[in-house]
């Protein structure tokens, strides 16, 4: 009797322990468990820990609700300006939504893969080239929300959208090149006739104030002389005046043309033009009378009839 009451207690223990291993349930952190007894799904859903089911009539779904990183082969397009490119990219997300995960997709995963992929095709066709190259941050705000809409509905949450790599055809990598080139030989272009003009207004002020100073002149050249000097060199130095150079300068430079000056005429005696006499009134000569007649004599010395000399 009594080995049979220790048998059956052993038997006992050993179907408990057979319940126990059957019905235990771990549910790890980052994991949520959805429970489905007799195929319907149950209202709560399993936390983390040790959870006990019912065999043959619960069966306990775990779902990952960590940040997945998926990343979308590379999709080809053309873009709105007509270019061929390759662009690949890559989707983190995570499940906020247990249940939704479960029931409403098959594989939420291989749904958020495949809209990834249809999303990006949508983004190289509707872009430019330069905005593939140049403002990703947009692109990929728009991506993030053209996989995000449909995902939520999956219980999917995408947290950020990146476009990794945009591949070029040769031939557009290479015009690429050579209009960068030209832009920075164009660039540094500038950059050089900023620096010719800045130059050379410095050189016309500084060569105003020597010339209104002409002491300033000559302690350039001393200064100009002391340091060829000091250099270690068969270099002989002469300076000269800067008197010299200016006589120079002045002869090098060509004469203007002399203007022929008119000659000018000997200045003559005014000629004497005979004024017109205005003319007058005739002046009344008053009458007189004949003179009277002188009566000559004979025997006169002189003849003329007059009295003769005492």
């Amino acid at each position: 009797m009594v080995e049979v009451l220790v048998v059956a207690v052993v038997v006992a223990c050993a179907a408990a322990l057979v319940y126990l291993a059957m019905a235990a349930r771990v549910v790890k952190q980052y994991e949520r468990g959805v429970l489905l007894r007799l195929g319907r799904v149950a209202k709560e859903v399993r936390a983390p820990g040790l959870n006990l089911i019912i065999p043959i009539v619960d069966r306990l779904q775990k779902v990952n609700m960590q940040i997945v990183t998926m990343p979308v082969p590379a999709q080809e397009g053309i873009t709105r300006d007509n270019v061929t490119v390759r662009v690949d990219a890559v989707v983190y997300f995570r499940v906020v939504d247990a249940v939704s995960a479960l029931v409403k997709v098959e594989d939420y995963k291989f749904a958020v893969s495949q809209m990834a992929q249809t999303s990006l095709r949508s983004i190289i066709g509707k872009s430019e080239l330069d905005d593939l190259l140049a403002d990703r941050e947009k692109l990929n705000q728009g991506l993030e929300l053209m996989i995000d809409s449909p995902a939520v509905g999956w219980g999917v949450q995408v947290d950020r959208v990146e476009i990794k790599d945009v591949s070029l055809p040769d031939t557009m990598k290479r015009s690429m090149a050579r209009q960068a080139e030209a832009d920075r030989e164009r660039r540094a272009r500038i950059i050089n006739a900023d620096a010719e003009l800045q130059a050379s207004r410095k050189l016309a002020e500084a060569a105003q104030q020597m010339a209104e100073t002409p002491t300033a002149l000559q302690l350039r050249l001393l200064q100009t002389v002391m340091a060829v000097a000091a250099e270690k060199n068969s270099t002989l130095v002469l300076p000269i005046p800067v008197e010299l150079l200016h006589f120079l300068e002045r002869a090098g430079q060509p004469q203007p043309p002399q203007q022929q000056v008119p000659q000018r005429i000997p200045e003559t005696a005014p000629r004497q033009v005979a004024q017109p006499v205005p003319e007058t009134t005739p002046r009344q000569v008053p009458e007189t009378a004949p003179p009277a007649p002188v009566s000559r004599t004979d025997g006169g010395p002189h003849g003329d009839g007059g009295p003769h000399p005492g």
